[in-house]
């Protein structure tokens, strides 16, 4: 068991939980910032800057921007998808931006009418206008494991794009497993083979439970030796262009493992699943959290 080692959480529910659902109230999503802050979470993606007619329910996020200001100590990110979307972000006063790269070019085509070689191209142009206004770029490698249309990604793909990504001046880089099929076995294989490639570079993972491994898959990450994960609180979310993508894992079920395995997280575990509850009242509908239905067991 480790000695206080520290995993870093960062809340995606505003943007990657709520990009499925159909569009909320503004009011609705800073009820649920808020139940988000109060779980002590030092970062958050809180929207994306995107086409709102390929993503409706991110059609705010100029005015979720703008309040964002409310909460102090907590860094705020949003998803790019072009320079475009870089430039609209920094105008609304994010500073940090993450700029996603599918590993395969069906799924690239279907999310931004771009090859995946196109979109890598463009990582340069973006970190460019980033830096330009003191503001950092992460990028995010989508379909890292396997793609709905393709089939399994080969790592070389992940590879190529994580080395374009450094040499093109990327602040940040991270691993996706959008459709919710890896393994903890391949979940190992990629990082080892994604060290060497990025260097120094922070090394994050994103992982989706659609088929019931994202946490054993996020535990793999670590034991990896990644300390940045992403989560949703009541595991909300999916992929709007990959069928059956649904199921990020759930912010309370991941801090309950990691806490209860010796790590150290910033995230208070019932802070969080009163925040599930925030986002469940939201869009209305039941979320997939193991610890909304079961608790934690220090409280059963």
């Amino acid at each position: 068991m480790p000695s206080s080692q520290h995993v870093d959480i960062r809340e995606v529910a505003l943007r990657d939980g709520l990009q499925i659902e159909a569009p909320i109230p503004l009011s609705a999503k800073l009820e649920m910032l808020a139940a988000v802050a109060a779980t002590g979470v030092r970062e958050v993606e809180a929207t994306a800057f995107v086409s709102p007619s390929k993503v409706p329910s991110m059609a705010d996020a100029a005015e979720l921007a703008a309040e964002l200001h409310n909460f102090p100590g907590i860094e705020f990110s949003a998803l790019v998808a072009s320079p475009n979307g870089a430039k609209r972000a920094i105008a609304a006063g994010l500073r940090s931006i993450e700029y996603v790269v599918a590993a395969d070019d069906t799924f690239s085509q279907r999310n931004v009418g771009r090859s995946s070689a196109e979109a890598t191209d463009q990582i340069g142009e973006i970190v460019a206008i980033a830096h330009g206004s003191d503001t950092t770029v992460e990028v995010i490698v989508a379909t890292a494991w396997d793609s709905p249309f393709e089939g399994p990604t080969p790592p070389e793909r992940v590879l190529a794009i994580a080395a374009s990504a450094c040499d093109q001046g990327a602040d940040r880089f991270s691993i996706a497993d959008t459709i919710g099929t890896a393994t903890p076995g391949r979940v190992s294989s990629l990082i080892d083979q994604v060290r060497p490639v990025i260097g120094d570079l922070p090394l994050g993972g994103h992982f989706h439970n659609t088929r019931g491994a994202g946490l054993a898959c996020a535990y793999a990450a670590v034991l990896a030796g990644v300390t940045r994960l992403d989560a949703s609180v009541g595991g909300l979310g999916g992929c709007p262009f990959a069928p059956g993508a649904t199921g990020n894992i759930a912010t309370e079920d991941l801090v309950y493992l990691l806490t209860d395995s010796g790590y150290d997280v910033d995230v208070d575990l019932q802070a969080a699943i009163t925040a599930a509850r925030v986002a469940t009242a939201a869009v209305g509908h039941d979320l997939p959290s193991a610890l909304l239905r079961a608790g934690d067991r220090t409280r059963a």
